[in-house]
C-alpha cells in the first residue's frame, strides 16, 4: 500500500448521457494508475428475483461499485466509476470512501439527446425512455458539477473534464454535499 492516496471520480448522467464513451476517452488522459469500472457491467450479472424493488438493487450496486473501488484508491490509484448515480448518493459514497477524494462529475445532455442515445444502443436499447423522465430530472441537483455534452464529441469532453478536475472543479466535499452553485 502506498501513503498517497487515490481519488475515486464518479462520471455520472442519466441513461443516455453518453459516460461511458466519454470515460473511454478519459482513461487515456488520466495519469496512471488507473481503473475504470464500467457500471453497465456491474448491472447485466445481478439477477434481480420476481418481486424484488429494482431500486434496492440500484442502491445495492453502487454501494457495491464504490466498495470495489476502496482497495484500489486505498493503494493510490484513480478509480473512474461510469454510472447513473444520482446526486442523493453522495452521503452514502462519503460515508463508505471516509478520507478518500471524490470528483462527482454529471453528463447532462438534452433530454431528447438522452432518448434517442438510449433507443439505439446495442445493448439495454430503451425504447420508451418516458418512465426515466423523473430519474433524468435527478442530475439537475447540483449545477456546478455538471456539464452539457449534447454537441461535444467525447474525446474534448473528457479533455475539459480532466482539466476541471485538475483544478478541483468536481470535488465533493465531507459531508457528500456538493456546492449548489
Amino acid at each position: 500500500m502506498t501513503d498517497r492516496l487515490g481519488t475515486v471520480i464518479y462520471l455520472a448522467g442519466p441513461i443516455g448521457a453518453g459516460k461511458t464513451t466519454v470515460a473511454q476517452e478519459l482513461v487515456k488522459q488520466l495519469a496512471g494508475p488507473l481503473t475504470h469500472i464500467e457500471g453497465d457491467k456491474f448491472w447485466r450479472f445481478i439477477a434481480t428475483p420476481a418481486g424484488k424493488d429494482r431500486r434496492e438493487h440500484f442502491t445495492l450496486l453502487m454501494r457495491s461499485m464504490t466498495a470495489a473501488a476502496l482497495p484500489f484508491a486505498k493503494s493510490g490509484y484513480t478509480v473512474l466509476i461510469d454510472f447513473s448515480i444520482p446526486p442523493h448518493f453522495l452521503p452514502t459514497a462519503r460515508k463508505i470512501l471516509k478520507d478518500i477524494p471524490l470528483d462527482y462529475v454529471v453528463l447532462k445532455p438534452d433530454l431528447d439527446v438522452c432518448e434517442a442515445r438510449a433507443a439505439n444502443r446495442a445493448e439495454g436499447k430503451i425504447e420508451n425512455y418516458a418512465p426515466y423522465h423523473d430519474f433524468y430530472a435527478l442530475f439537475d441537483a447540483h449545477p456546478r458539477h455538471v456539464l452539457s455534452s449534447d454537441n461535444v464529441d467525447a474525446r474534448s469532453m473528457a479533455t475539459r473534464i480532466k482539466e476541471e478536475l485538475d483544478m478541483g472543479a468536481f470535488r465533493v466535499p465531507s459531508d457528500g454535499l456538493p456546492s449548489q452553485e
